[in-house]
């Protein structure tokens, strides 16, 4: 990544004042690994952050404007806080402003603001490119305004910045996993409970293989509040809308008895979700007892579910998935995040990988799309990496 110290103070140089401190902090990317289309706000996942990152400096300017400089895409843009609020054209610069309004709302007093943002997590493919942008601002923003603040109170202001910002009222598990990101581990996330267990990994000659296989996604969204929806709805009806009551509390075989009570595509569905959280407990025992095989079979197995019962995988992803397990260097592949495209995640054996990129000709020529290899291994968490005043920087 550029050197975003020495960039902000060029950006900035005529406004801003040498002897006050600049906070410059990074969050890491994340890899859902199993349990990315669980029951929502009741999910369970197998996950990780990726060593791809995102930085932003912050600094006091002499004025009460705002500006956000991204110095990847030479873009500039500026507000004032009266007037901070979503503007889609403002893209990139939003997930700043979040976290701003945040600290904002919570009472702490900003007046000007210099900021600029880079990184290099690959942008729109689920990797929590966004989320890493919010953490990454809201803990400069922590060193410079509420150094005291506690980690569980910076994820409060960020669920209540999404909620009045972005109109999103959701858990911020992108957040909460870029706090507890470890090297060399898987993190068991719990969204119930908030609460995170790190998994040391087994792997000692693997590597992980993100593969973006550059189909183009419409409709998405809705396809995906649809799966909401039916998981929603599916759990309404085996509960019988018993308070509290999530997919934690049923097995297989309540789903399979509910056949005709239940319409065939939400059952599904549920059977979807009831899987997935018996696989997250599978994987996680196969790691701790360094069971590669069992993991392996819990994440294929995933796909599968993910491919017939949630209907969220496409034949070009399919195609990656099986054309994978014939390399022999390979130990499991599965899609990752959204789905209808996007990517997939490989687990690989150093002296796979060569083989891997080259049956990665077959799948352009066959489809049309050339997809993008990144090689990425297990982060450790967001931090503040600097916060000196700004000529510290360069000397």
């Amino acid at each position: 990544m550029k050197d975003i110290g020495s960039i902000h103070l060029k950006e900035y140089e005529a406004d801003i004042d040498h002897s006050e401190p600049v906070m410059i902090a990074e969050s890491p990317g994340r890899l859902h690994l199993l349990g990315e289309h669980g029951e929502p706000g009741a999910a369970l996942l197998l996950t990780t952050g990726i060593n791809r990152y995102v930085r932003v400096a912050v600094s006091h300017r002499k004025d009460s404007s705002l500006r956000f400089f991204a110095a990847d895409l030479g873009e500039r843009k500026r507000t004032t806080l009266i007037n901070l609020k979503y503007k889609r054209e403002d893209r990139w610069a939003n997930f700043i402003k979040m976290a701003i309004h945040g600290f904002s709302e919570w009472g702490y007093p900003i007046k000007g603001l210099n900021c600029t943002l880079t990184g290099n997590i690959p942008q729109q493919v689920g990797l929590a490119s966004s989320s890493a942008i919010e953490m990454a601002s809201a803990l400069a923003l922590r060193a410079l305004l509420a150094p005291d603040m506690s980690d569980q109170d910076l994820l409060n202001l960020l669920s209540d910045a999404s909620f009045s910002f972005f109109g999103r009222n959701e858990h911020p598990l992108d957040h909460l996993i870029a706090l507890r990101s470890q090297q060399n581990h898987f993190l068991v996330v719990d969204e119930l409970t908030m609460t995170v267990r790190p998994i040391p990994l087994p792997f000692k000659d693997y590597k992980i293989l993100i593969t973006d296989s550059r189909v183009p996604r419409f409709s998405v969204e809705s396809e995906l509040k649809q799966r909401n929806r039916d998981i929603r709805k599916g759990l309404e009806l085996l509960s019988h809308k018993r308070e509290g009551a999530t997919f934690r509390d049923y097995v297989t075989e309540d789903l399979m008895e509910s056949m005709g009570a239940l319409p065939e595509e939400i059952r599904r569905r549920s059977l979807h979700v009831v899987k997935e959280l018996r696989r997250i407990n599978e994987a996680e025992e196969a790691l701790k007892k360094g069971d590669l095989t069992g993991f392996a079979k819990a994440v294929y197995h995933s796909h599968e579910s993910l491919r017939d019962l949630l209907e969220v995988s496409c034949p070009e992803i399919d195609w990656l998935i099986k054309r994978t397990t014939e390399n022999p260097g390979v130990l499991c592949s599965r899609m990752t995040g959204q789905g209808f495209g996007g990517c997939t995640y490989t687990i690989i054996k150093h002296d796979g990988v060569e083989e891997y990129n080259r049956r990665l000709e077959d799948y352009e020529r066959i489809f049309g799309f050339k997809p993008i290899v990144h090689e990425v291994t297990e982060s450790g968490p967001a931090m503040v990496v600097h916060a000196e005043p700004l000529q510290s920087i360069t000397e």
